[in-house]
């Protein structure tokens, strides 16, 4: 048997026909890759003396990240890589409402296996600098690593407006990037259009609540921390 009929042969085996698995699988891998750029990206801010306090790193970080996803699984599961983003498209009738929990619990898992991926990359840098304590407060801290905390002054309200107008912001302008009889972007070119988009929402809104604009993003990491041993302070 030649090499090529092998190959073949194994990419007929391995052939995942099913639909709904294949965009589950799609969107576990887009979140999974959206996220641990995200996060990795926090962590040299964190943890690195040279970089640190450099928001300008986190934030175009995380906007690349939004666009390598996009274009990792966008042909196939849309690359919702948000909960908010898959509820949209549900109320626009643009996504089926019975995928919307699928969807939910799959974005959750790959935010979840990306932390756990992230402490794995960072773990040396996470104890060095940490001191041997994983702290959710205080000048060592390396939760936020993780999740996103507000600041110090803001409230729950200020904080729950913050999230509802920056994620409105992402729906409205994703919407009209993808929406055909608007103003067309060069096809191919949406991902990087959407990554523009939310580099400039987390510039711009990011001081309050560090600008997650996904429930997905905040709550798979966060629940990460909480089993890996900064403890239920993670959720207060």
């Amino acid at each position: 048997m030649s090499t090529t009929s092998f190959l073949r042969r194994v990419r007929s085996l391995l052939r995942i026909r099913n639909q709904l698995v294949r965009e589950c699988l799609a969107e576990l891998l887009a979140t999974f890759v959206l996220i641990i750029i995200t996060l990795s990206s926090s962590a040299q801010k964190i943890t690195s003396f040279e970089v640190k306090g450099n928001l300008l790193t986190s934030y175009l970080g995380g906007a690349l990240a939004v666009m390598v996803g996009i274009y990792t699984a966008g042909g196939i599961s849309g690359a919702h890589m948000n909960p908010a983003f898959s509820f949209a498209m549900c109320l626009i009738q643009q996504f089926p409402w019975w995928k919307f929990p699928i969807f939910v619990v799959v974005q959750t898992l790959g935010s979840f296996i990306s932390a756990g991926a992230v402490y794995i990359l960072y773990y040396d840098a996470i104890w060095h600098y940490s001191n041997g304590t994983l702290t959710v407060t205080g000048p060592r801290e390396t939760a936020s690593i993780f999740a996103t905390y507000p600041a110090d002054y803001v409230s729950i309200a200020n904080g729950f407006l913050d999230q509802v107008i920056g994620t409105g912001v992402l729906m409205v302008g994703v919407m009209g990037i993808m929406d055909p009889r608007n103003k067309a972007v060069p096809k191919g070119l949406e991902p990087v259009v959407v990554a523009l988009l939310v580099l400039s929402i987390e510039s711009s809104m990011g001081a309050n609540c560090g600008c997650p604009l996904n429930p997905a993003r905040d709550l798979g990491p966060r629940l990460f921390t909480y089993v890996a041993g900064w403890g239920p302070e993670v959720f207060r």
